[in-house]
This record gives structure tokens, sequence and C-alpha cells, in this order.
């Protein structure tokens, strides 16, 4: 859960579409299965980022402690969004679920859609 604060409370959806162009560059475009083509990626990216921002606008409480996270050194943005997502666990698999799309077409498309250190917090978020 601490990746949240990496993935949601460091970036925005501007970074997430910033992330995707950049992948959309060196997404091959002729030979990608049609899933993966460069507008479908791009598809799944702007779906992600708009219900993740409209699930976080709908959840007060998690939309208040990602922002606050912004703002705070990682190790206290962690140890709040972990608080946080531990005792509203429905929370935390529901915006799981929302964030799976990315990991999907990243497999599937091998494509990176993320920065590396967005990634990795993706990454372990997704883990639990």
């Amino acid at each position: 859960m601490k990746n949240t604060i990496t993935i949601i409370g460091r970036a925005s959806a501007g970074a997430l579409l910033g992330a995707a162009a950049t992948a959309l560059i060196a997404a091959p475009a002729a030979s990608a299965a049609p899933n993966c083509h460069p507008d479908a990626v791009a598809g799944t990216v702007s779906s992600v980022t708009g219900a993740a921002s409209a699930y976080l606008s709908s959840h007060p409480g998690a939309n208040q402690v990602v922002q606050a996270a912004r703002t705070q050194p990682r190790d206290v943005a962690a140890a709040n969004i972990r608080a946080y997502f531990t005792a509203n666990s429905q929370e935390y698999y529901e915006l799981r679920g929302i964030l799976a799309p990315i990991g999907d077409t990243q497999r599937q498309c091998n494509v990176s859609l993320l920065p590396a250190d967005l990634a990795s917090a993706y990454s372990e978020f997704m883990a639990g």
C-alpha cells in the first residue's frame, strides 16, 4: 500500500498521460496486437486516470490522504497511506482494481507506461 503514495500521491493524471505518450513513441505500431495499438494503450491510460480521479473525488478520505502525501516526506506519506488503506481495505481493493489495467496493458503489450520510480511503486502497491 505504500506504493499508493508514489503512484497516486506523487503522480498526477498529467504524469500518467505523459508516461503513456513516451511509451507510445516506443511502442511498435504496425506489428502490435490490436489491443496494443498506440490508440488503445492511450485509451487505457486515459480511462484508468479518469477512473482513479473520479474514485478519489467520491472518496474524500482517500483523496485527502493521497493529496496530503504529495507534500509529505516519503516515510510519513507511506505510513499515512498504509494506515488509511489498512483501515479502509475495501477502498484499497477498489482502487487496486481501477489501477489493474495499467499492469495488464504493460504485460500484454510489453511496454512500460510508467517511469521507473512509479513502476516500482505500482508493482508494490498491486502486490498488496
